[in-house]
């Protein structure tokens, strides 16, 4: 019955966030406040992850691939489809919930609590669109600019092993990651991104929205909506790569 509640309530904010806003002007200033939050804020992690998760998956295909019946492309390959794949996409979006995820359930929260989201709406306004609507957008546009950034920069991680060690040269790798290439799991990567993206806001914000008590029930909610984000991607992420590859 808990589960049946939270989906109704849940069901319900979303019909309340994506309405017309009621000022265009507001909206998108606060649209460009989320970008830069969320977007831009989140690119470094975003870069310094990726970088050495790419040189990790260099060094561990190289390893692993040790073999002289396998061709010399194939630790490139496998660098390239794990990035593709899996990590640009779904772990990317896992390690953002935390940090994304997190920083909008305590500020909705917070809001909540101090009752600064129930003096909007004696004013009359729809706070869950003025406050939820700008994130949901803002963080669904640029997610697939951190894809896309997480696999350049991944594969740039993996060039930095082949010119800076002796574990595999950089021929071998540049090979590798050209062969047999195929420009749909590019697509893939940002169709999982972008869903994921809207789960992580949109249950982040409901978690913020409906805290109650004080600032303990604060970080309650953040870590449920961390959590539960989490378990969603991944449920996600097996329906998602079963209906599109």
């Amino acid at each position: 019955m808990k589960l049946l509640q939270h989906i109704g309530e849940y069901c319900l904010l979303m019909g309340r966030v994506f309405r017309r806003p009621d000022r265009w002007r507001m909206f998108f200033r606060q649209y460009a406040k989320e970008v830069e939050k969320q977007g831009l804020q989140s690119l470094p992690i975003v870069v310094i992850i990726s970088v050495f998760i790419g040189a990790i998956l260099t060094i561990q295909a190289k390893i692993n691939t040790e073999n002289p019946l396998l061709p010399t492309y194939t630790t490139g390959l496998l660098t390239r489809d794990t990035l593709l794949l899996e990590f640009s996409s779904t772990i990317l979006c896992l390690i953002l919930a935390g940090k994304v995820g997190s920083n909008i359930a305590s500020e909705i929260g917070t809001m909540r609590i101090t009752e600064q989201i129930d003096a909007m709406e004696i004013m009359g306004v729809n706070s869950a669109n003025y406050l939820i609507l700008p994130k949901i957008t803002a963080f669904l546009t640029m997610m697939p600019f951190l894809v896309i950034t997480s696999i350049a920069v991944g594969l740039m991680g993996g060039w930095g092993v082949g010119a800076f060690t002796d574990v595999i040269t950089v021929a071998d790798y540049l090979v590798g990651i050209q062969y047999a290439f195929n420009p749909y799991f590019v697509t893939y990567g940002i169709i999982k991104s972008v869903v994921f993206a809207f789960i992580i806001t949109s249950l982040s914000s409901y978690y913020g929205y409906y805290a109650k008590g004080g600032a303990l029930e604060v970080g309650v909610a953040s870590t449920n909506a961390v959590v539960n984000s989490n378990i969603l991607i991944l449920f996600g992420d097996l329906i998602l790569t079963k209906l599109l590859l």
